[in-house]
């Protein structure tokens, strides 16, 4: 009755795994492209769990004496290309990071240079007291007149 919930244990978790790599996948919070690893983990282990003898079959066949160890190397392998992936995914992350960044700082000295040269050439410019310029920033606003038709609130003076 042990092997028998043992046997039916091992199915539950594979599946339960498959679920929740698919179930992250789904909401978006797992790409698949980093799922791609996990999936082939739990499809092993959900392989294995079914079919026990598989285990007990490929131990033998790589001349493993106890099959558990084919387990932890094939686990320690799939995390070494989990983890070699996510350091792929790094170092793309950190190159588009830092060519923004440069982006950033160039697109930032444009704009002090453009700054600094309209302050100058407006300092220069005759007239630079807005007497003589016609600029809007400069020239004082016209008065707005009231409509002397238009109804006016009762509370609010004239």
């Amino acid at each position: 009755m042990t092997s028998t919930a043992t046997y039916l244990f091992g199915i539950l978790a594979a599946v339960l795994v498959l679920v929740a790599i698919i179930e992250l996948m789904r909401r978006g919070t797992l790409r698949e492209r980093h799922a791609l690893w996990w999936m082939v983990g739990g499809i092993l282990a959900l392989v294995i769990a079914v079919f026990p003898q598989v285990l007990r079959w490929a131990s033998h066949l790589l001349g493993i004496v106890i099959p558990i160890n084919l387990i932890f190397f094939i686990g320690i392998g799939l995390l070494f290309l989990v983890s070699l992936q996510y350091g792929a995914e790094l170092t793309r992350a950190e190159d588009k990071m830092r060519t923004l960044a440069e982006q950033t700082a160039f697109l930032d000295l444009r704009l002090r240079t453009l700054e600094a040269e309209r302050a100058q050439a407006a300092e220069t410019a005759p007239g630079a007291d807005g007497s003589a310029r016609g600029d809007a920033e400069t020239e004082p606003a016209a008065p707005v007149e009231a409509d002397v038709d238009a109804p006016t609130d009762p509370g609010t003076e004239q």
